[in-house]
């Protein structure tokens, strides 16, 4: 690697500068490297008040002049909500002015040579950091799971755009565990100096491919797909020239512009940086992925497809449960039209806590919930009938489940080496 001080001190083209004052202000708005370590104690305090602030910013900004939406919806889940875009047009705003004010100010000709490396080391962390987070969780199938038995039981005319391709890639572990090596690959190489063009272009294809699937799938995370495309593409830019001599042009391949650290408490404090940053974003994700994979689970009552067979209640027949599932975990789903519980793809999706020693089950919108939306007394004669009894909106309930035997191909991960039709 050259070392700066061989660099020539030519000062740049004017649009250069420009690029570089737009990009700067641009990228560390969108990045906000002061808030990577939200999670150690002191450093927390810091992210919550500049959250804050940049809410209030964002909120009069859009108030004022961008006009996204008159109450904007903030992050819920979905990377492309109207705060989302308000957002942008803030980061945008600030980007163009904050440029025109550096460029009225620095009026001599100069370069920033020494301010554009260290921006890209900035930009190739929070990529790294990024594909990390979410190559770890696809190693260990968390992030799309195998079609649950509610899925399967949920026509497929039913779903909507994401939840297909959620599916689709959680059908199968080995490719969702290749597309977590891919960007678990990308962000390890990203770490390095010496590894980081290889890097940043393992990303550009991971981070294309997920930004493609995102626009074609409506997957909820556009806007943050597409930065991380384009912040992949920003890192090869720094080595255009290169990329263009070594596969184009058959040319000698210049070897690229580096830093040397002043002394060894310079290079002592770098590699302490770059081992906090590896412990707490490779070490700790891994660590806590890995326990989410392998924690204990809790009491549960059955796990199958279950008909209902009797279904006694004053409320409208609309309301009565067809069939009820209760998956792995503690939740399931139940076809029936009744919005006390969640819906989603016409089926009322529910989690619950069981009560082995009063032999009740609280059922609840989500997990997290503290408070149940109802409780009911379960008794189960075998392992194939439960009868549950007890209140909903306040009319007293008696329903009889009867396990039935449900087989999905899809649940049986077919392969064939030998096909000799269209499947």
């Amino acid at each position: 690697m050259k070392n700066f001080t061989d660099a020539s001190i030519t000062p740049w083209p004017w649009w250069r500068n420009i690029l570089f004052r737009f990009s700067c202000l641009y990228l560390l708005l969108y990045m906000s490297p002061w808030t990577w370590l939200a999670e150690v104690p002191w450093f927390s305090i810091l992210a919550e008040q500049y959250s804050e602030i940049e809410r209030l910013l964002v909120t009069f900004g859009n108030d004022h002049l961008f006009h996204v939406k008159e109450v904007l919806v903030p992050a819920n889940g979905s990377g492309d909500t109207s705060y989302s875009y308000a957002q942008l047009c803030f980061y945008t705003l600030v980007a163009v002015v904050g440029t025109l004010v550096w460029t009225l100010l620095a009026r001599k000709k100069m370069n920033y040579v020494t301010g554009y490396y260290w921006l890209l080391v900035v930009v190739r962390y929070y990529v790294a950091l990024t594909a990390l987070a979410y190559g770890i969780i696809k190693l260990f199938g968390l992030q799309m799971p195998f079609p649950t038995l509610s899925a399967l039981a949920t026509p497929l005319g039913d779903l909507l755009p994401m939840r297909f391709s959620w599916h689709f890639i959680g059908y199968s572990t080995p490719y969702q565990f290749f597309s977590g090596a891919m960007e678990a690959l990308a962000g390890s190489l990203l770490l390095a100096r010496r590894t980081c063009l290889l890097g940043a272009l393992v990303a550009v294809g991971v981070f294309l491919n997920v930004m493609m699937m995102n626009l074609c799938y409506d997957i909820p995370v556009k806007l943050f797909s597409i930065h991380l495309f384009a912040f992949s593409v920003f890192l090869l830019l720094s080595n255009a020239e290169r990329l263009l001599n070594f596969f184009l042009l058959n040319r000698p391949v210049e070897p690229t512009v580096s830093v040397t650290l002043p002394d060894w408490r310079w290079r002592f404090a770098q590699l302490t940086l770059k081992t906090i940053f590896i412990g707490l974003f490779l070490l700790l994700p891994f660590y806590q992925a890995y326990s989410s994979r392998s924690g204990a689970a809790a009491d549960k009552l059955a796990t199958g497809f279950f008909a209902v067979e009797q279904f006694q209640a004053a409320m409208a027949d609309s309301l009565h449960w067809k069939d009820v599932i209760f998956e792995q975990n503690n939740s399931g789903s139940i076809l029936t039209a009744d919005t006390l519980l969640r819906q989603r793809y016409r089926r009322a999706y529910f989690s619950y806590a069981l009560d082995s020693t009063n032999n009740t089950i609280a059922f609840r919108r989500f997990s997290s919930d503290t408070v149940a939306i109802f409780t009911l007394n379960y008794t189960m004669p075998d392992t194939n009938h439960i009868l549950l009894r007890g209140l909903i909106r306040q009319d007293s309930v008696a329903i009889a489940l009867t396990r039935e035997p449900r087989h999905y191909q899809l649940a049986e991960r077919q392969f064939h080496w030998l096909s000799e039709q269209n499947r």
